[in-house]
């Protein structure tokens, strides 16, 4: 499988990376165990997690995926084929955001919930105006310096932070973010292409869209109210059930039969077509879900089919 670089960083990843939200929290361990393993064997190697996960459930802490992901990896001993991605700065537990203390802190707290002695790519979760972008970049710095860390990158920041950020670590002499985690799918697409997708390309910048499948709108099992039920992420999906996300949904049936495939493969394959994209993520609980995620990452959409899904999200 063709691998994609994260920007400047010399570090490759398959064009999928496997969201860790869902592990501890939606998927337990013997889920969790099954989707990592078949997403390792599919060739993949990109898994993404954060500190924080998954704080927002009742008797967590945070931490959880981080955990459950590392006691995977040393119950399969296959560290060497994946490439770790967590991040920092959501407030949990009393502490949060991007000062020096707390990002030297939490990444020795995530190499150990990992059990792994370093981090491929440490992101900063979210932006942080009270810090200084200075000290924020020089902490983690200091952490490949000392081996912590191999990459960095940036999510939620909005295009002139990231631009500050990127002219900042240049001023200084010191790693810059190689990627940007932004919320980016066919229902969610101005926030990104207005402005961050001009300023990554032209500044080489990886991009790892999070909500890929908008919270599992687009794989088209939510079309009523009824289907959202009982699911985790109702409150989520339900913004995108109207006029223009049902339009998205028949555009992307219509692909899917042309084309033999699932909706969600459609919808990953679209996202990993557009120039720029490094490797959408997506989460899965069960290795059927996978699947699809998987031949999403290997569908080739036709020019046509692109155009028409364009226009039907646009």
């Amino acid at each position: 499988m063709n691998k994609r670089e994260i920007g400047r960083s010399g570090v490759s990843v398959a064009p999928l990376a496997l969201g860790g939200n869902v592990f501890g929290w939606t998927a337990d361990e013997t889920a969790s165990f099954a989707v990592l393993d078949a997403f390792v064997d599919e060739g993949f190697d990109l898994i993404d997690t954060a500190d924080c996960y998954s704080y927002w459930i009742p008797g967590h802490k945070g931490g959880e995926s981080e955990t459950m992901i590392g006691r995977w990896l040393k119950k399969s001993g296959k560290r060497g084929k994946v490439t770790l991605a967590t991040k920092v700065g959501i407030e949990f537990g009393g502490r949060g955001g991007l000062g020096r203390e707390h990002i030297v802190r939490s990444v020795d707290e995530s190499l150990r919930r990992l059990g792994v002695d370093r981090i491929d790519l440490y992101q900063a979760h979210r932006d942080d105006p009270k810090t200084p972008l200075e000290e924020t970049l020089t902490a983690f710095c200091e952490l490949i310096r000392a081996g912590k860390v191999r990459a960095l990158g940036a999510s939620n920041y909005e295009a002139p932070r990231l631009a500050a950020a990127l002219a900042a670590s240049s001023a200084l002499g010191v790693p810059r973010f190689d990627c940007l985690q932004p919320c980016y799918n066919l229902c969610e697409r101005s926030g990104y292409e207005t402005a961050l997708e001009p300023l990554c390309r032209r500044e080489d910048v990886g991009v790892l869209p999070y909500y890929g499948l908008a919270s599992g709108f687009l794989t088209g099992k939510y079309r009523t109210p009824a289907d959202l039920a009982g699911r985790a992420r109702g409150g989520h999906v339900q913004k995108y059930m109207n006029a223009r996300g049902f339009k998205i949904l028949a555009a992307l049936d219509e692909a899917a039969a042309e084309l033999g495939a699932k909706p969600a493969s459609v919808a990953l394959a679209w996202l990993i077509a557009r120039p720029g994209i490094t490797a959408p993520i997506a989460s899965a609980t069960s290795v059927a879900q996978l699947a699809d995620l998987a031949a999403g990452a290997r569908l080739h959409l036709p020019a046509a089919t692109i155009a028409a899904l364009d226009r039907a999200s646009a």
